[in-house]
């Protein structure tokens, strides 16, 4: 009895040669090792995997074994090299709550590299992941899917981004932190944060923006939990148009560090603190609107051809008199010079007229 109950004590789960495991902390690495593919024989025990710094190139459907590995819930797959994200690549892992392709050169990402049914991921990074337009695309698509519907903290920092696809985080109502720092953002008039009403964090800094426009700080002013706006590093051009950045700055407390926020362009403003900007400054007095002042133009360019129109249609008609019998005077002036022509040609025509005309001259 002793022997048999020996013989029936489970057996510690087995590693892979390749990888390093803790049961202890349900934490298995597999760093360094010049891996081609995801180890089949990962032990079911995990819950933190760490597959880094490896060359994985691509991760296909079913990478991971279905229903192998119930408990993971954190998984760390950057640095590898990878290309492609097939669909399906990630889901067959239920309890998956935190991803990491941070650092890999994609140019392929499946919108249902997650699953088609919802995932419950709760934190995705993608720190320069996204130098490819066409993924940043896809990853557009999979957010407005809705599958990651409970995605809490999203990570888009140093892919240098010039600009976000429209409603691109309108299918996240979960989502509490918005890293978006270290790109080229330019502007932000196509990205809609309506819906956010979780968003607590919103990382703006070491971008290329030169101005936040009324429409942006509406919806901002509007994202009731939102506490922390990261603005620094960015390119502000401190002219008539940032009059409204500068009040919102002067009496929101949501900026981060807003005393250090300083103007770029022109030069006669370089360095100035945006708090410290009044309207003697930019010398707006009156508003610059060149859209509005265009249509102004256009407006005013419109009445007065019409009233020249009308005007011409009035002397004409007030002249219609004379203005016919000098067309008449016109028409038989015509008239008499083309049956001038018409004698000189039928004379020309005749040999009979011609030679009389020449006697007659003799």
């Amino acid at each position: 009895p002793v022997l048999l109950g020996c013989g029936s004590a489970q057996q510690p789960a087995s590693c892979p040669a390749v990888c390093e495991c803790s049961e202890a902390a349900k934490t298995v690495k597999c760093v360094n090792r010049n891996l081609t593919a995801v180890p089949p024989d990962l032990p079911s025990y995990v819950r933190n995997l760490f597959i880094t710094g490896n060359r994985l190139a691509r991760l296909p459907a079913g990478a991971f074994p279905a229903q192998r590995l119930p408990d993971l819930s954190a998984l760390n797959l950057s640095g590898n090299h990878l290309r492609a994200l097939e669909a399906g690549a990630l889901a067959a892992l239920p309890a998956l709550r935190q991803l990491d392709l941070s650092g890999n050169p994609l140019v392929s990402l499946s919108p249902q590299a997650l699953g088609e049914g919802g995932s419950p991921l709760e934190e995705l990074a993608l720190r320069g992941a996204l130098r490819d337009h066409g993924v940043l695309l896809s990853l557009a698509a999979m957010l407005q899917s809705g599958v990651l519907r409970n995605l809490s903290r999203l990570e888009l920092a140093d892919n240098g981004l010039l600009l976000l696809p429209a409603g691109m985080f309108t299918a996240l109502p979960a989502l509490r932190q918005l890293d978006l720092s270290n790109n080229s953002l330019v502007g932000l008039r196509n990205v809609s944060f309506q819906g956010l009403g979780q968003l607590q964090s919103l990382n703006l800094s070491d971008n290329s923006l030169g101005v936040l426009r009324n429409g942006t700080l509406a919806q901002l002013r509007g994202l009731p939990a939102l506490r922390r706006i990261g603005l620094g590093r960015n390119a502000w051009v401190c002219d008539c148009a940032i009059e409204d950045l500068v009040a919102w700055l002067k009496e929101s407390d949501q900026v981060e560090g807003k005393e250090a926020l300083t103007c770029a362009y022109p030069d006669k403003m370089l360095g100035k603190a945006l708090l410290k900007i009044d309207s003697s400054d930019l010398n707006c007095s009156v508003p610059v609107d060149l859209p509005s002042q265009l249509q102004t133009s256009y407006v005013f360019l419109g009445i007065v051809l019409a009233l020249i129109g009308a005007i011409f249609l009035l002397v004409l008609y007030l002249n219609r008199k004379g203005i016919k019998k000098w067309m008449h005077n016109i028409r038989d002036a015509c008239r008499d010079h083309m049956e001038g022509y018409h004698y000189r040609y039928e004379i020309n025509a005749d040999p009979r007229l011609t030679n009389l005309s020449s006697n007659s001259d003799v």
